[in-house]
């Protein structure tokens, strides 16, 4: 956000930390602006309606999670020797996105894109976010065919949303009654990653 001009970001930035702690429907124009200390002209100069603002936050919140998550994985191919130590890696990797404490993130991920899905103007935004993410997975998986760890045969770009689907995919279970055996879901998939993605020799 450091291009843009600061009331924009001194907006944004409210209300980035505000979905810290709640939904964007339970945020509202009066809140931000007192937190802010903007006035509401000044507010609507910048945006056409409140909706853009939240959209905008959210965008910024799916782009932070893109840079975290493609720096993360990018170490791991880039930093592994073998098979043997990216797997260890990308094992870790699963179970710190798939835990209890990604919970939040993966609901608000479901509900930007939910959000997209509805408003052309914040697909145009987030899809350029998303499509970001899924070349960055593309990328480093065509690295580690290049490597000799993936498997050729498998278009890079499929990994790239797979990999995407099943991460957010557990919200399904996120908030159900009785909840499946974590480890149990993990360990599928490490068997994806072990005899699909990255099949031994």
């Amino acid at each position: 956000m450091n291009t843009l001009h600061p009331t924009k970001q001194a907006l944004i930035s409210t209300v980035v930390t505000l979905l810290d702690s709640k939904g964007p429907e339970e945020i509202n124009s009066d809140e931000v602006l007192e937190i802010s200390g903007i006035s509401k002209g000044s507010l609507y100069h910048h945006f056409q309606d409140f909706s853009e603002l939240i959209e905008k936050a959210l965008i910024f919140r799916f782009a932070s999670f893109v840079d975290s998550s493609v720096e993360m994985l990018k170490k791991v191919i880039t930093t592994s020797k073998s098979r043997e130590e990216l797997l260890t890696s990308l094992k870790h990797v699963t179970r710190v996105t798939q835990s209890p404490e990604m919970k939040s993130n993966r609901i608000e991920r479901i509900s930007a894109i939910s959000s997209a899905m509805r408003t052309e103007r914040m697909a145009d935004a987030l899809g350029v976010e998303q499509e970001r993410l899924t070349q960055a997975l593309a990328d480093l998986y065509r690295e580690s065919q290049e490597r000799g760890w993936g498997d050729p045969k498998i278009d890079p770009r499929v990994v790239g949303v797979m990999v995407q689907s099943y991460t957010i995919g557990k919200v399904v279970d996120d908030f159900t009654p009785e909840h499946m055996d974590g480890e149990k879901w993990s360990a599928v998939i490490d068997e994806v990653l072990e005899t699909v993605f990255f099949p031994a020799k």
